[in-house]
């Protein structure tokens, strides 16, 4: 449809030969329909992901292990019988097995398992597990969204932040300040997660993504387009420190964007609006009539405890006023309300001219205010000026909702792991606060790029402080930084060996954090607390052998995934039963279709007396049987069928639903 506002229509109409003009008028609207407005950047190949630890077979894709090549093949055949030497496709000629690694790229099917690594059980019986994945975290998501759709009320993020020091891998390769391409691949990189992250949340979940200023403008236009712009909630600035003029310069923040699933169900986050305001009024009212701030803090407190049932708790923790008339957070007192109380009237020294506080105050205090002024940083009216004032760079930086140092989160995580071990970890007390406002008590919160495993710490903390029983889902991975992979490649080490996995995120830091917070027991031996009453499973996510599992053969495996998608509480199935079928608090499975009668009357049983279980796997190849199987189950129990299901979608596809 030709627009007369547009350029373009308005040289079509230019053109005089009518043929011609209709033709490229057609054009015009043929590339119109595959236009996308918005976040335009390129696609990049799918990644890939190196397996050192999964055995070479025929038809696998393998590249060389000393990475002295980015190349891969295929394995066409071996040519001997103990497999020890390999015939690649193309030009790879022969290769012996030990100078070759497994690569998956990410277009090709990957049949996930997962692997205990360590199980700690400190808490009771009945309290969900928090579960650590060690793995790539893409195939991890998929694997999840089959165990999790639609499941996870809060997903927090702490992505790579492209700065070009961080040293983030793409492709498996460390991208750095000098690769052009370095944030279209790093959109590339984020998208393919946040596709799947997005399924993963229930309809009133909400997804908290941790960014700097290098990305934080790409990342919430992909955010928009994944979410959709009316599912944004908000754009909390994080001031990790610095003089009281530092926090009024971007460089020192980092960034919180929050979306909901779908906003307009997220009753977590009801609107301040009301409240605050009139907080604000409540105290400066009190204030002006004389009143002292100690008794404003009551008059304050007395509102909040009135309207208590109405308010967003993250806006009830502000109960506290100072000598200036501020309103602050209880736990912490460098955390104010976004919008200061800070009203007083400022004099221009040179014209003497007065000017009244805006409608919610002044965002400095009165002390700094003068000093701002006194050194000619402040300009007043339309008096010309040579160049910008701070105040005026100030007005447009973000100010901090929220200021807690970095430096506590080092110290924390030393004393931890008696050493430094990892650079900026997120602290797990201001964690603790987001998903204190933003999740409910009995939540299932999921991280994806777990790292050092603050989001873990953060649930079980917070839980032991309050009595919740939130959940936390940890997805990290045993990469090696980049300077220490440089120092570990020139000893003549690479990915796989031991001394490098060692060395690892997974295995030299998450890991020894939490079961030291869990345990209350160092890695050497020595005390660090009395622990925590917690539920913790430590487990390597593996690559499956499609015809091992089909036979049954890579039961072990999959079994975690079946008591994830239970809730992952309680007992789990780990073996095949000789009755041919199994039934826990959570979850039951039959094995053998010939069980079936006292496998469903176990199931109704359970049902009548309450205690029935969230979901039902029928393992058989049989739709016939499958189907006969839901019918005799209860109303309102969920299926499952394996493995053929599995199998046609890489991983547990739920084939039935609720009766």
């Amino acid at each position: 449809m030709a627009d007369d506002s547009n350029v373009l229509d308005q040289l079509v109409a230019r053109v005089e030969d009518n043929t011609l003009r209709t033709r490229l008028a057609y054009e015009i609207e043929l590339l119109r329909g595959s236009r996308h407005f918005g976040l335009v950047f390129d696609r990049h190949l799918p990644e890939s992901v190196r397996l050192p630890d999964h055995p070479v077979r025929k038809g696998i894709r393998v590249a060389l292990r000393d990475e002295t090549s980015a190349r891969t093949w295929i394995v066409d055949r071996f040519a001997d019988r103990a497999r020890e030497t390999a015939v690649l496709s193309g030009d790879g000629g022969v290769r012996p097995v030990a100078e070759l690694v497994v690569v998956r790229e990410f277009d090709e099917p990957i049949y996930p398992g997962l692997r205990t690594v360590e199980r700690i059980e400190n808490g009771p019986s009945d309290a969900p597990w928090h579960v650590v994945i060690n793995g790539e975290n893409f195939h991890a998501l998929q694997a999840l969204r089959s165990t999790h759709r639609n499941k996870i009320d809060l997903i927090y993020v702490d992505p790579p932040y492209n700065t070009g020091n961080d040293g983030w891998i793409y492709n498996d390769r460390y991208v750095d300040q000098n690769d052009r391409a370095k944030s279209s691949k790093w959109l590339s990189f984020m998208e393919r997660r946040l596709l799947i992250a997005r399924d993963l949340l229930k309809p009133t979940g909400v997804i908290i993504a941790a960014i700097g200023d290098d990305e934080h403008h790409r990342l919430r236009m992909l955010l928009d387009q994944l979410f959709g712009p009316a599912n944004f909630i908000m754009n909390a600035v994080w001031q990790g420190g610095g003089s009281a003029l530092a926090r009024h310069h971007a460089g020192g923040v980092d960034y919180m964007l929050v979306y909901g699933r779908n906003a307009e169900q997220v009753g977590r986050f009801m609107d301040p609006k009301p409240f605050v305001p009139e907080m604000l009024r409540l105290v400066d009212a009190a204030l002006s009539s004389g009143k002292s701030p100690e008794e404003a803090q009551e008059s304050l407190r007395e509102f909040i405890k009135t309207n208590q049932r109405h308010m967003p708790e993250g806006v009830t923790r502000f109960n506290n006023v100072d000598q200036n008339g501020m309103i602050f957070e209880t736990s912490d007192l460098t955390n104010r309300l976004p919008r200061p109380n800070l009203r007083y009237v400022v004099t221009d020294p040179n014209s003497g001219k007065q000017y009244e506080p805006p409608e919610n105050g002044w965002t400095v205090q009165k002390s700094l205010m003068d000093e701002w002024i006194a050194a000619g940083l402040v300009a007043f009216g339309r008096r010309p000026r040579k160049k910008k004032s701070l105040v005026d760079y100030a007005q447009n930086m973000p100010v901090p909702a929220f200021t807690h140092s970095r430096n506590a989160a080092n110290t924390h995580l030393q004393g931890l792991l008696t050493e430094k071990r990892f650079p900026f970890p997120k602290d797990h007390e201001v964690l603790a606060r987001w998903f204190r406002m933003a999740a409910p008590r009995d939540a299932v919160i999921l991280d994806f790029f777990g790292g050092s495993g603050s989001t873990t710490e953060a649930v079980m903390q917070l839980n032991a402080a309050d009595g919740g029983t939130r959940q936390s889902i940890l997805v990290t991975n045993n990469e090696v930084g980049a300077s220490e992979a440089k120092k570990l490649r020139t000893l003549g080490l690479r990915p796989g060996d031991a001394d490098w996995e060692a060395r690892g995120v997974f295995e030299f830091v998450c890991r020894p954090r939490i079961s030291t917070v869990a345990t209350g027991k160092r890695e050497n031996g020595s005390k660090y607390s009395d622990g925590l009453a917690v539920n913790v499973e430590m487990l390597d996510l593996t690559y499956l052998d499609p015809g091992m599992v089909r036979r049954g053969h890579e039961f072990e495996a999959v079994a975690p995934l079946m008591w994830l998608e239970a809730g992952a509480r309680g007992q789990r199935v780990d073996r095949i039963p000789d009755d041919g079928w199994a039934l826990t608090k959570a979850y039951g499975v039959l094995f053998d279709i010939d069980a079936l009668a006292i496998f469903a009357g176990a199931v109704t049983d359970a049902s009548v007396t309450g205690a029935s279980p969230q979901v039902v796997f029928v393992i058989t190849d049989s739709d016939a049987e499958y189907q006969r199987a839901v019918e005799r189950l209860p109303v309102g129990v969920d299926t499952v069928q394996l493995y053929e299901d599995y199998l046609s979608n890489y991983t547990i596809n739920i084939a039935g639903g609720p009766r």
